[in-house]
């Protein structure tokens, strides 16, 4: 397994995200979800990423369970911030002080751990200035319940004012041949310059770029994703077009489209580590074998040619509200 550096944490190259092994993709199974947790670890990865919000409350229970016993072959990252209620009620951003700590003793209890490795801030509230926040996550640094600080969908200001407070070792956000925008909005050029990891979320694009989405119809009835601009309507169709496009290069290369779409993330720099999300240990195994992978300049030349910045029809989410801020 490769590794890389989050500024100051060494993690696996490639990380696994757990959303989708308790919520929003579709039906789950907690047997077959822990099992390609254990073959992660069981291949030398040890970057998990989950967030108290999935299921809610699920996804960190489960990932607990799957690596109890387990705990020194991991780096452990989870959020808080995006409030949600037993029910599944969304409740809104919520970055108040006494929340932030409560948020995480939560987590930790769920998770079954001592500390937590990287501890983001799911999304900025616009109500609490950022130093207020994270004045609580350094509290929380200082006493031991957190080592490493992360922010995640922060605009390049945010970032700044929140490094000052405390070192950010990673900012996290959406990254991918049909999601550039970082590239342009200052975000990844404020991160490098300061030192901060980059964590890309999504760098399949929610399975769109893999190819095995081909319709708004092979989605589970009570899949998010058809709630997605970039999925419903023309922009289903249109947005098929880069799908296309990566599947010719890849073909010519004899790997697999999301192999190819991770070979580029990959490719952006030392200080980039992807975390795709799975529940299956054979897509876990396809995923990994990207590390293996060295594109050519003239790849990665043909590949922003087929998804320039801005190529994607649709935002990326109904309500965009919440993210750069």
């Amino acid at each position: 397994m490769l590794f890389r550096q989050l500024r100051d944490l060494s993690v696996s190259a490639l990380g696994l995200g757990c959303m989708g092994m308790s919520e929003f993709y579709g039906p789950t199974n907690d047997e077959e979800s822990i099992a390609t947790i254990h073959r992660f670890l069981d291949l030398g990865g040890n970057f998990i990423d989950t967030a108290d919000m999935y299921g809610p409350f699920k996804n960190e229970v489960l990932v607990g369970k799957a690596i109890a016993g387990r705990r020194a072959d991991v780096v452990l990252a989870t959020k808080f911030g995006n409030e949600r209620g037993a029910d599944g009620s969304f409740k809104g951003v919520n970055g108040r002080p006494e929340y932030v700590k409560a948020a995480c003793d939560a987590s930790l209890q769920r998770l079954g751990v001592d500390y937590i490795d990287l501890y983001y801030q799911h999304r900025v509230d616009r109500n609490v200035p950022i130093e207020e926040t994270w004045g609580a996550l350094k509290e929380l640094v200082e006493a031991g319940k957190v080592r490493h600080l992360g922010i995640s969908e922060a605009s390049a200001a945010t970032i700044e004012r929140a490094n000052a407070v405390h070192p950010i070792t990673a900012v996290q956000s959406e990254w991918s041949l049909w999601t550039r925008e970082i590239e342009t909005n200052g975000v990844l050029a404020k991160v490098r310059k300061l030192g901060i990891g980059f964590v890309p979320y999504s760098p399949l694009g929610r399975g769109f770029l893999t190819g095995v989405v081909t319709s708004l119809d092979s989605l589970a009835a009570d899949d998010r994703r058809r709630t997605y601009p970039r999925f419903k309507d023309e922009n289903f169709a249109r947005n098929y077009a880069i799908v296309d496009a990566v599947k010719l290069i890849a073909d010519r290369l004899t790997i697999t489209p999301a192999q190819l779409a991770l070979a580029w993330v990959l490719a952006q720099g030392e200080d980039v580590v992807p975390i795709p999300g799975t529940r299956k240990i054979s897509r876990l195994e396809e995923n990994l074998a990207s590390l293996d992978i060295t594109l050519s300049a003239a790849d990665m030349q043909a590949l922003n040619e087929a998804a320039p910045i801005g190529i994607a029809q649709g935002e990326r989410y109904p309500d965009m509200s919440t993210v750069n801020v």
